[in-house]
């Protein structure tokens, strides 16, 4: 028996997002796994600090940017302490998004503080 891919159920359908912590992350991005990294934060907060290679779409703009992100692509939310891309992922998932979504815990907050201490704060 074969297990299911990343992010589907075993009937075959899209998984609901998960958490993914930022030492996972980080982990994932050091051995290069092909991720979307879906920044929802506004724009002020984008130039105070940011994961490079984001994908920038902040939250309230997202569903009429739908067309600039593959819907298969597994795919990490990252908001300020998490909550905003929580709802970015719930709202990618409820509209049919096929790839893995992951919502990052604690957002750039813990990333800073966990992983990145250079990343400023606020």
């Amino acid at each position: 028996m074969s297990a299911e891919p990343e992010g589907v159920t075993p009937e075959g359908e899209p998984e609901a997002p998960k958490p993914l912590a930022p030492a996972e992350l980080q982990a994932r991005l050091e051995r290069g796994d092909k991720l979307v990294l879906l920044d929802v934060r506004e724009d002020g907060e984008i130039a105070i600090g940011a994961l490079p290679g984001i994908t920038h779409i902040p939250l309230g703009e997202l569903s009429v940017r739908l067309t600039e992100l593959d819907l298969d692509a597994e795919t990490v939310c990252i908001c300020h302490h998490g909550v905003r891309s929580a709802h970015a992922a719930a709202a990618l998932f409820k509209i049919g998004f096929d790839g893995q979504l992951w919502n990052l815990t604690g957002g750039m907050d813990r990333w800073s503080t966990e992983v990145d201490p250079a990343m400023p704060r606020y």
